[in-house]
């Protein structure tokens, strides 16, 4: 059986992996002052992040339509595929699954789509695991996917809670972390839920934190260091992560400009991780 997979560009897969997996991505939309923008296309990560700041009204996202799934389903089964994975962001968050769902109903049992509870680098990860699987199989792949879901773990150490709260993609005990004075809260996103689950004053505690939780669980068989727009921050906390251990972590940890959809959400100047840890 040939295997298809589809998943949304809230993945953040580095194009190069999207390339050799032969990945199809559906692009989400961003829409900023006045203007909409293709995800990943019309404006590049860098820019989005100089000009976040300064914007008098936040962006907006939208998922992408039926349409679009549809093409990329049509293309793949057209290009000899039996059956399509179609992997996507949290169902709790974001509406795109529902509308992959939605989809999936003109092609009866040729797409089986699967909610990730994550985003970034955490739906990534299980899209890699199951390409990865995808010669032994569907079931195989399925597998794969929840391997890496249970041993998966998404962090991160916002500079503010500001976006998050304006996005009302939090709980308000979580939100009003961001009231407090001076405080840098430290969220997970776990099944679907953002939670907070501990609040620093620094960037140097937060990266503290962060660097004992990677380190002092066992080794990690996938890592993916994150950021919005902070690069030089995300390169620091990679070398102190380094030089702390060099045998737990894996060989190739991907270094990821988060996308403009999610970025919105959640503001310049962060710092985060995706990890699944060794089975």
């Amino acid at each position: 059986m040939k295997l298809g997979f589809v998943t949304d560009s809230t993945c953040d897969i580095p194009q190069f992996l999207i390339e050799q997996h032969e990945l199809e991505v559906v692009p989400c939309i961003l829409a900023m002052d006045g203007k909409e923008y293709v995800d990943g296309k019309d404006i590049t990560r860098e820019e989005f992040y100089k000009r976040l700041p300064s914007l008098q009204t936040q962006p907006t996202t939208a998922a992408p339509s039926i349409g679009d799934f549809s093409a990329r389903y049509d293309s793949l089964l057209t290009r000899g595929c039996d059956h399509i994975l179609s992997i996507h962001a949290a169902g709790a968050l974001t509406s795109i699954l529902n509308i992959a769902r939605q989809t999936a109903g003109d092609f009866p049992e040729r797409v089986t789509c699967v909610d990730s509870t994550s985003l970034s680098l955490g739906l990534g990860f299980q899209v890699l695991a199951a390409a990865e699987a995808a010669e032994l199989g569907r079931q195989a792949a399925l597998d794969a996917i929840k391997s890496a879901h249970q041993h998966l773990h998404v962090f991160a150490a916002l500079d503010t809670m500001e976006y998050l709260k304006r996005s009302g993609r939090v709980p308000a005990t979580v939100a009003m972390l961001g009231s407090l004075l001076s405080i840098k809260p430290l969220i997970e996103l776990a099944n679907g839920e953002v939670k907070a689950i501990s609040a620093v004053r620094t960037t140097g505690q937060a990266n503290q934190r962060m660097s004992k939780f990677l380190l002092g669980g066992g080794s990690l068989e996938r890592l993916a260091i994150l950021h919005t727009g902070a690069e030089g921050r995300a390169r620091e906390f990679l070398n102190q992560l380094m030089q702390k251990s060099s045998q737990s972590v894996p060989r190739d940890i991907l270094m990821v400009n988060v996308t403009t959809v999610i970025g919105t959400h959640v503001g310049p100047n962060g710092l985060g991780f995706a990890a699944v840890r060794s089975g």
